[in-house]
């Protein structure tokens, strides 16, 4: 998701701002955030993670290409930590049949399947009735056709 999408959906979804007033609103919150972690201090968001500024002292290291020793100099890094909440909500616990799907969890292309078909244990699909996948976008698309070479690797 680009800044200019982040501003769009400020746009349609909350209502009430210009396409202006929304892109000053995103600019302030990113800019806040820059610089309350240029004061090294943390940014916790509830039920989406900290976001933590990290001072990494000089070391040693190797350039790749030649083996040399080299020192890598002091840096500030930054790491991001998920919340309980966005884990879980990325990850939706196991519905007891081997799928991960939740019903409040939408279906994700190239994710579990809930068309019905049958699997093997490679995943590889057995013909149904009407299969289909829903992208996150809630296009139905058709399911990726199983190879011969997949079918007897899973015959094994």
């Amino acid at each position: 998701m680009t800044k200019a999408e982040i501003v769009q959906a400020l746009y349609t979804r909350v209502g009430g701002f210009s396409k202006k007033e929304s892109a000053d609103i995103v600019d302030l919150v990113f800019e806040m955030m820059k610089e309350t972690l240029g004061r090294g201090e943390k940014i916790k968001i509830s039920g989406f993670g900290n976001f933590v500024l990290r001072d990494k002292r000089q070391r040693p290291g190797r350039n790749p290409q030649t083996g040399d020793p080299i020192k890598i100099s002091e840096r500030r890094v930054l790491t991001f930590k998920a919340s309980q909440i966005l884990k879980q909500a990325l990850n939706p616990k196991s519905n007891g049949n081997g799928n991960h799907a939740s019903p409040s969890a939408p279906a994700v292309a190239g994710g579990p399947v809930t068309d019905g078909a049958a699997r093997s244990m490679d995943g590889a699909a057995r013909p149904a009735a009407s299969p289909s996948v829903v992208s996150p976008l809630g296009v139905s698309t058709p399911p990726p056709v199983a190879t011969a070479s997949a079918t007897e690797s899973a015959k094994e």
